[in-house]
Parts: structure tokens; C-alpha cells; sequence
């Protein structure tokens, strides 16, 4: 039992800090050793009546006094910080604070048995009741058993608790952030969006001086070609592109997704709402177009028309994977940025190289968070049939 409930204390610990709670873990690790202690010195302490294996008698005791003082002294501190975490652990550190003064009287043989009894059974009652509120209200996700408010809270000013945004950051569940977004870039802002791969710069078609902006801010070669975005392959129909019949097929078992497809420029481009921005997007003879597999995103665009859109990250430098690190790198040279957490992936798109799809097949121009052996069957497995 002595090893099993130090080894349920210990694991507790070690989970709280992967939560990163470092309260917790700090004061389960010390309950672990605390425990172990107690009961170890408890057991060798019977041992040694009827076996002589241990002498803990009068003279023998102060390593044992002087320990258990160390408990009592450190587990003071936790009941200072469990006071400003919840109800259940403060009961708990108290409940170890007891169990430690047990221990002391202990090794200063004047610890009364009804004593000990009592304060072990507060102590079984307070750790079920903790676990079971815990494991409870994380599988169910709602606060079912309370663990009580805790008793002292720090007040700060607003002023203290945050420094002020360097742009508009809405987050991307509310229907008025998403607005927001949209207002700014049919006005001929960027913003930085989420996407179905990595978090990107995006600049409205309609605007070529927002794109010339995306530029400035990356510090992006303005020999590498910017690629536009559209909500659903119906829109690229309707702008009815020169696109053969094998490379639709290849469009609709890649769209939506993480793959976006280099085709041939043309003047359908300003059918498809590029617009004034046509000059600013792909190169002179060929676009590469994607499909993302994002609501919100695609939602955006209905709202905005086609979006220019690149890797919301310095040039050079590794890709953002959430709104923080847009916000911190870039938010101050940013109209808005469209909070939507972490991303799905860690890389940007593949992309893929369509303009010679009927001569010679595709070519992988970058491989991305889709692997280019997937591409490839795809594409082989639309051209056989």
C-alpha cells in the first residue's frame, strides 16, 4: 500500500506537469515523498520491534525529527500557493500538513493512534474526492464536481495583465470577427488568416497595392510569384479556363486540400474576380491555384472574392502554426489577423506543376505537408482512368 499510494502521488505529479501545472506537480512529487517517507519509516519501525532491523529508538531519532520539520516547513509553502488555485488541493496540502505533524510526533514516539487514524481518514476522504472531481470534469469537459474557488485571489489593472494588440485579432468562431477580416480586406488591407496547412498573408485580387504590401512586409523577392486562393472548383467552372479534361479530373481528387495546382494564365482570371490585381499574381504565364480545406477560410473568401495569399512568415524563416507567432513576427506591419489557434499542419502546401499535365504529366514543384509519392497516385491513378 506504502508503495502504491507514493507511486500515485508521483504519477499525479508527473501529469500535472505535463499539463504544464507546475503547482500541482511540485506538490504531488512532495506528497509523494512525504508518503513514502512516512510509511517507510513506519514499516521499519514494526520491523525492527520484532526483528531487529531497524533501531529507531531514544538517540536515534533526529534525522527523522529534522525531516519531517523539512516537510512541515515546505508544505507550509504549498498551502500559501494552494490558496490561490482551488478549495480541493488547499484541503489537500492541509490534510499533508497534518499527515506531517503525525510524522513528527512519530519519531518523538508521542503520536496518540486516534490522532493518526482520523487525520489518515480526512486525508483518504479529500484525495477520492479530488480525483474523482478531477477525472470527472476533464472526461465530461464541464466543472460536474466542484473544487471550490480559491481563497485568495491577486487583482491587476488591465493595463498590467496585457499589453495592447499591435492590430484588429477577432477570433475566428464569431461571425463578426470574421466580418471584420473581410471589411479590412476589401479595403485593401493584409491580414494574416488561418489555413488548412499553415498561417498565411492574405491580400484581396481587387487590390494590387495590398498585394505590392504582402510583399514589403515578408521581405519577399519580387521575383517569386504569389498564389491566389478561391472557395470551391464551381467558380473556377464558371470562369471556364482553357483546362483539359484529364487536368479537371486531377483538380476535383486534389480540391479541397493541401495541394495547389500551377495552370495556365489567361484573361478567365478576371472573370474569376482577380481583377486589378491580375498583373500582381502568379507569374506572366502561369498561376498556381488552391482550394483550402478550411471553413472559416473558405467562408472568407465568398465574402472577399479570390485571395492572394503566401506564408504568413518572414522570408527565409520558418512557417507561423499559430495566431501568436503571426501577431509577434508580423502584427505590427498587419491591418488584422484572424486568431484561429493552433493549425492543422506544420508545413505549408504542395505544390504542383499542371501547365504540361496532357505532354509530359506533373512535376512537384515543393513538397509539402502532402507527401509527393500521394500526388503522384493520385495523378496516376486519374490518368488511367
Amino acid at each position: 500500500l506504502i508503495l502504491i499510494g507514493g507511486f500515485v502521488q508521483l504519477l499525479a505529479g508527473f501529469l500535472a506537469f505535463r499539463k504544464y501545472d507546475h503547482l500541482g506537480g511540485a506538490a504531488f512529487l512532495t506528497f509523494s515523498a512525504l508518503w513514502s517517507s512516512y510509511g517507510a519509516t513506519k514499516v521499519l519501525c514494526a520491523a525492527s520491534v520484532s526483528g531487529h532491523l531497524l533501531d529507531i529508538g531514544a538517540g536515534h531519532t533526529e534525522g527523522f525529527t529534522a525531516g519531517s520539520i523539512a516537510f512541515l516547513v515546505l508544505n507550509a509553502f504549498l498551502i500559501i500557493l494552494a490558496s490561490s488555485f482551488n478549495m480541493v488541493l488547499l484541503c489537500l496540502t492541509l490534510a499533508m500538513e497534518l499527515l506531517t505533524v503525525c510524522f513528527l510526533l512519530f519519531t518523538l514516539e508521542n503520536l496518540p493512534l486516534p490522532f493518526e487514524i482520523v487525520v489518515l481518514s480526512i486525508l483518504s476522504v479529500i484525495c477520492f474526492y479530488g480525483a474523482t472531481a478531477s477525472l470527472t470534469n476533464c472526461m465530461f469537459g464541464k466543472d460536474l464536481l466542484m473544487t471550490g474557488p480559491p481563497l485568495l485571489t491577486v487583482q491587476s489593472s488591465r493595463k498590467d495583465r496585457e499589453d495592447p494588440l499591435p492590430c484588429v485579432c477577432p477570433k475566428s468562431h464569431l461571425t463578426s470577427g470574421l466580418r471584420t477580416i473581410a471589411e479590412l480586406l476589401n479595403t485593401g488591407a493584409v491580414c494574416g488568416v488561418p489555413t488548412d496547412t499553415v498561417y498565411a498573408l492574405a491580400a484581396s485580387c481587387k487590390h494590387p497595392q495590398a498585394i505590392e504590401k504582402v510583399y514589403r512586409i515578408k521581405d519577399r523577392p519580387q521575383e517569386k510569384p504569389i498564389c491566389i486562393f478561391i472557395s470551391n472548383l464551381e467558380q473556377l467552372r464558371a470562369a471556364a479556363p482553357p483546362i483539359s479534361p484529364l487536368l479537371w479530373e486531377f483538380m476535383e481528387n486534389v480540391y479541397p486540400g493541401g495541394i495547389g495546382c500551377i495552370i495556365q494564365k489567361g484573361e478567365w482570371l478576371k472573370k474569376l474576380g482577380v481583377g486589378a490585381g491580375y498583373s500582381r499574381v502568379g507569374t506572366q504565364d502561369s498561376i498556381m491555384i488552391r482550394v483550402p480545406d478550411l471553413t472559416v477560410l473558405v467562408h472568407l473568401i465568398d465574402m472577399t472574392g479570390p485571395l492572394a495569399i503566401t506564408s504568413a512568415n518572414p522570408s527565409g524563416e520558418v512557417d507561423s502554426t499559430h495566431h501568436d507567432m503571426v501577431i509577434s513576427r508580423l502584427g505590427h506591419k498587419l491591418e488584422g489577423v484572424l486568431c484561429d489557434g493552433e493549425s492543422d499542419e506544420v508545413v505549408a502546401s504542395t505544390v504542383v506543376n499542371c501547365t504540361k499535365i496532357d505532354e509530359s504529366g506533373i512535376t512537384i514543384v515543393r513538397e509539402g505537408c502532402i507527401p509527393a509519392g500521394k500526388v503522384m497516385q493520385i495523378f496516376e491513378r486519374v490518368k488511367n482512368r
